[in-house]
């Protein structure tokens, strides 16, 4: 038996090149596994996430801290928290009533998409009074977001204690009274005209001293540098609480509710004004791209987060969007040059 190899029955080992090969390959499918996993989760999660239309910047042609200022910002909060768009800028570009805003605008962006400009019926006046050569035919019009009453106020320490006592003085010597409010032919000084006007004063005559920001329009009220202010009520609100001024009257049809203060008509003065305030885009965009911006203000108009903030700051919800804003916005451009003809703000 010299010579002869017994042959080892135990399993053998695989050499380590197979072995190592083996481990390889499972390796290789555990990764590709977990890479497909993690790359359907990825799809999955996009899918879940709203589609964001676009990343907006609002011009608010005006100072902060007045109407549009406010607007542009509220839009910025909700726009962002309701996923219509991951991020919005807002800029500000003050002066001559929204018009040197809007002549920025409109001469920068051209086509563009993402840009978008608030203003409203202190716009409307303003263009007509500045003869501005850029008016809002000159933008695609979206809609119109709120409407805002009025509200007439005087400093706390005023001697003024009703509108009655405000009518007294601006007959007897409307030069004597100086009214702060936003920008010439505005709102605002058209509420002035039309109340002088109703209290039988020649408007033309009226003191408006005119601040192109509500910031600015407030200081001076707060600091008797003008004997009344007049702006929307949601300007005031805060320093009507804390009884710095006294809210002599408010503009409205009816009595506003949870606000102290008699209707112009009930203190004997024949006045009801609304302001309102409106998003425009830029000039020289497609039916689908005017489309699309649209379809986002018809979705932030519907949310909640809007709802909240319109009560918050007391606007009313006076949304109207497409052909049938457009149509609104040519009769308010129209009804504005009569009013302002008539107070002689406009020849």
């Amino acid at each position: 038996m010299h010579g002869r190899r017994t042959h080892d029955v135990r399993p053998q080992r695989p050499p380590e090149s197979i072995e190592n090969n083996a481990r390889s390959s499972a390796a290789l499918m555990e990764e590709t596994f977990v890479k497909h996993t993690f790359l359907a989760g990825i799809f999955a999660a996009a899918v879940a996430l709203p589609a964001y239309a676009a990343d907006y910047t609002i011009m608010a042609p005006a100072a902060p801290g007045g109407g549009w200022d406010q607007t542009a910002r509220t839009l910025q909060t909700v726009m962002q928290k309701e996923g219509i768009s991951g991020n919005v800028q807002v800029m500000n570009v003050p002066g001559a009533g929204g018009t040197i805003g809007l002549a920025q605008f409109t001469g920068q962006n051209n086509g563009n998409p993402n840009a978008l400009i608030v203003g409203g019926y202190v716009m409307v006046g303003a263009i007509l009074t500045n003869q501005s050569p850029v008016t809002l035919k000159d933008v695609t019009p979206i809609a119109r977001l709120t409407g805002e009453y009025e509200a007439i106020v005087v400093p706390a320490a005023s001697d003024i204690k009703t509108m009655g006592d405000l009518v007294a003085k601006l007959k007897a010597d409307p030069g004597s009274v100086s009214w702060g409010g936003g920008s010439a032919g505005g709102t605002d000084h058209i509420a002035v005209g039309l109340i002088a006007k109703a209290s039988g004063v020649d408007p033309t005559k009226i003191n408006y001293v005119a601040f192109s920001g509500g910031g600015e329009a407030l200081a001076a009220i707060l600091g008797g540098q003008v004997t009344a202010g007049v702006s929307g009520y949601g300007e005031f609100e805060s320093q009507v609480k804390s009884g710095q001024l006294r809210l002599l009257a408010v503009s409205s049809e009816k009595r506003i509710d949870g606000v102290d203060a008699p209707t112009l008509k009930e203190a004997g003065v024949d006045v009801a004004v609304e302001n309102w305030r409106m998003v425009a885009a830029a000039p020289g965009l497609s039916a689908e791209q005017t489309a699309a911006i649209t379809a986002d203000f018809d979705k932030l108009s519907k949310s909640a987060s809007w709802q909240e903030q319109l009560k918050t700051k007391g606007w009313a919800d006076t949304y109207l969007a497409g052909d049938a804003f457009k149509a609104q916005l040519d009769k308010d451009v129209s009804a504005t040059e009569g009013i302002l003809k008539e107070i002689g703000l406009v020849q």
